[in-house]
């Protein structure tokens, strides 16, 4: 009988367990829960290399045609030289607005209309809108084509990503390399011999040319460093193990190839504005640095890209992937020293207070000199010689369009943006922070259309004019 009751009681013991069981399976299961924003990056790894490997390499061709398609559906990318203007050396400036209107709608039209008008009836152009990362929700820094291929055939470093590309076209980008003129040597003119110069080559290019301080200066400019995608860790976009990044990488011979990434110093993912990266040229006479940190010195810009920009503005992931702490009174001394030497490109057009020599100008460059200080008010900002008033400026250019989403990032305001020179500012298209403005003659449209200075089609093309001779 005991046996019996055993039975009986584990019998009714598992009844009750599998139906306590059931229950509990057909009971309402509580949601996942969402995934707190943080202002931190994750620093231990959740996926092995070869898995995030796969896995955005499958994904780059649908990545990059969704960015292309942006793109084509903004500008008109042709290839379109203007005539008888050239960059540095030989390469052409493009010519003609690239940026597509709506259809149906004429510039004139658009002037017309009050900003509340164009943002109503969603008239603005797409390609006045702020410009996303070719991967806005992933970042990180992205390097044309010829960068990457000159630096291995120098130094046998690869800064391919496996995850992106590149997606401006490359005549739209700053002639390369960009040539170097010293303040200290302008006798010599292009100091570079067009070459890139490199770690491989900067010696003979300038031993005899610079003191010591300068030449060390250079060689810390030239030096990789550990950055955020590129790197020696398992978290990074290279295919292999990366030496890292150098200053010059992205200011290629102290000027610009055009290369882009985000900004550090804003959160979340998708507020960050994409930046192209600016000319180091001129830096001599500029009292603020970065596009719109507003770093007050050429060493604290120096100092902070390195700490922070390399690494997303994030010092806990910096410390895994190998950040660089250089010392001030040296080191970043040294390099800044380097930086001021560099001087912007020669204006045989140009007097001593920065306005046309009338003997040498044309007439159309003239007129548009006389637009740039008259009716366009250009000068209140850009002030001769250097055509800068070394502060910041909010345009409010989000007064045009609604806040909305685009390939991960969000049409927000741009917020104060740096006064930058326009000294030589043919030679470093594309324009503004961020690169939106592909030709001057965008760049004309878009403050034409953002200050309201109702200037006429002759106005406008010889202001482009005037532009192109500084």
């Amino acid at each position: 009988m005991r046996a019996i009751g055993n039975v009986v009681a584990k019998f009714i013991w598992m009844s009750v367990f599998l139906l306590s069981v059931s229950l509990v399976a057909q009971s309402p299961q509580p949601a996942p829960a969402k995934q707190k924003n943080s202002s931190y990056m994750p620093v231990v790894d959740t996926e092995d290399f070869a898995t995030v490997h796969a896995r955005m390499s499958s994904a780059k061709a649908g990545v990059m045609k969704r960015q292309m398609d942006l793109l084509s559906a903004r500008y008109d990318l042709s290839n379109r030289p203007a005539s008888g203007v050239a960059m540095d050396r030989t390469k052409s400036v493009q010519d003609g607005v690239r940026v597509k209107l709506r259809s149906g709608v004429t510039w004139a039209q658009l002037t017309s209309m009050t900003a509340e008008e164009i943002r109503n009836k969603n008239l603005f152009p797409e390609g006045f809108l702020p410009l996303p990362h070719a991967n806005h929700p992933e970042g990180g820094m992205v390097f044309p084509n010829f960068e990457i291929q000159e630096l291995l055939k120098q130094e046998q470093r690869d800064l391919t990503r496996f995850d992106l590309e590149f997606d401006l076209p490359e005549h739209f980008l700053p002639e390369f390399p960009p040539a170097i003129y010293l303040t200290t040597r302008p006798d010599l003119g292009d100091v570079s011999k067009g070459q890139l110069v490199t770690i491989a080559n900067f010696f003979d290019l300038f031993n005899g040319i610079l003191n010591p301080k300068q030449i060390e200066g250079l060689r810390l400019l030239l030096t990789p460093f550990p950055q955020q995608q590129f790197n020696q860790t398992d978290d990074r976009r290279s295919e292999k193990p990366s030496r890292g990044v150098a200053c010059l990488d992205c200011h290629a011979n102290g000027g610009s190839n055009g290369a882009f990434h985000l900004v550090g110093d804003i959160r979340p993912q998708e507020f960050r504005h994409r930046i192209e990266t600016p000319a180091l040229r001129g830096v001599n006479i500029q009292r603020l640095f970065g596009s719109q940190r507003a770093l007050k010195t050429v060493e604290d810009f120096t100092e902070f890209e390195q700490r922070a920009a390399y690494f997303d503005g994030d010092p806990v992931i910096a410390t895994k992937k190998g950040v660089n702490v250089l010392e001030r009174g040296s080191q970043v001394h040294f390099m800044a020293e380097f930086q001021e030497l560099l001087d912007f490109p020669p204006a045989p057009k140009l007097g001593w207070d920065g306005k046309l020599d009338p003997a040498r100008a044309t007439p159309a460059e003239m007129h548009g000199q006389e637009v740039f200080f008259g009716k366009g008010q250009c000068s209140s900002c850009h002030q001769p010689p250097y055509y800068t008033d070394n502060t910041m400026h909010n345009l409010q250019a989000e007064r045009f369009y609604q806040q909305h989403m685009v390939n991960g990032m969000m049409m927000a305001a741009d917020g104060p943006i740096k006064t930058f020179p326009l000294r030589g500012i043919k030679d470093t298209p594309p324009y503004l922070h961020d690169g939106r403005l592909l030709t001057l003659d965008d760049t004309v449209e878009y403050f034409n259309l953002i200050l309201g200075r109702n200037l006429t089609d002759q106005e406008k093309k010889d202001l482009v004019a005037f532009l192109r001779a500084l």
